[in-house]
């Protein structure tokens, strides 16, 4: 494992997205908070079972935009009795959803391995949402209170996330972006990969390789590249699914290719490095990431066939 200490690129986009599978949110800077960036995945739509809604099986939600207030990006910003959640989606009328805690809970929520109970944001977000979803659906919250959502202890042990797949960040960059668009016959945007941060400046694929990166003081770790599952193949404008870009992926972002002499898995195709904050667990204001922040590779794997996947 190779050791440097320089600037590899800089702090392009940050995107969080307050519920699962909806539209993300750009900022200029962010709060992190011990499960990633504060308000990330805070959220998520659920059927009648407590099931997760994501887009693999509603991919309307990629057309459900949620918008917060301006300050709820501000470092230890508190929500008042006035604060909502503002979420928007082709006709329907706006949802205003409060930021303060709600009192009602819904036991026997579960997304992928976890279950648990949950802030229930009431019958309007559940009106709201089964009728835009067309099936019985609620709207709750994670509650960091009583519930705990450990990541995978062989990857990352002692790190929890709240709805997130698995892990607090997720780091692209946009030469990868580049790179695959050159192959694809019709280029697409980052939101198909949903990252918690963009950066450029570096070679395509560089984030494979960053094992231990700093940023406004703050160390992040690569514990996972990140496989890809039907996601980055919706529009997110138009909520519509084609086999791209996985078929090209497949082509030069497989497991097989990138990691040719370690166990295969399956079909898996990666973007995107996985990525935990050591600081993040540390108690103490004025923990922010901003646009603009360089980036500065402290190690790095050798090839991406050392990273782990």
């Amino acid at each position: 494992m190779a050791e440097y200490k320089r600037e590899a690129a800089k702090v392009t986009s940050i995107f969080v997205y307050p519920i699962k599978s909806c539209r993300g949110i750009s900022v200029f800077r962010a709060p992190l908070s011990s499960t990633g960036f504060r308000w990330d995945r805070q959220w998520l739509v659920v059927n009648s079972k407590g099931r997760a809604y994501t887009q693999r099986v509603e991919p309307k939600l990629a057309l459900v935009e949620v918008e917060l207030p301006n300050e709820a990006f501000s470092d230890c910003w508190v929500p008042n009795n006035s604060s909502y959640m503002v979420i928007r989606a082709p006709s329907m009328d706006p949802l205003k959803v409060p930021l303060s805690k709600p009192s009602a809970t819904a036991d026997g929520v579960s997304v992928w391995e976890w279950s648990g109970s949950a802030f229930d944001e009431g019958d309007g977000a559940s009106k709201w949402f089964s009728r835009y979803l067309g099936k019985p659906s609620r709207l709750v919250r994670f509650n960091e209170a009583s519930e705990t959502r450990n990541v995978d202890p062989n990857y990352a042990p002692g790190y929890k996330v709240m709805f997130s797949d698995q892990y607090p960040f997720l780091l692209a960059s946009q030469g990868s972006l580049e790179a695959l668009n050159k192959l694809l016959k019709e280029p697409i945007p980052i939101n198909r990969f949903r990252p918690n941060i963009l950066v450029d400046g570096c070679e395509p694929f560089a984030e494979d390789l960053w094992k231990e990166i700093r940023i406004q003081k703050l160390t992040f770790n690569g514990v996972k590249l990140c496989s890809r599952c039907k996601v980055p193949t919706i529009n997110q404008e138009t909520a519509m699914a084609n086999s791209e870009p996985t078929e090209t992926m497949k082509k030069f972002r497989s497991d097989k290719v990138l990691r040719p002499s370690k166990k295969p898995q399956g079909t898996k195709v990666y973007f995107g490095q996985n990525m935990v904050c050591s600081d993040s667990q540390i108690p103490g204001k004025g923990k922010m990431i901003t646009v603009g922040n360089p980036v500065y590779v402290l190690k790095a794997f050798s090839s991406a066939a050392d990273a782990a996947a």
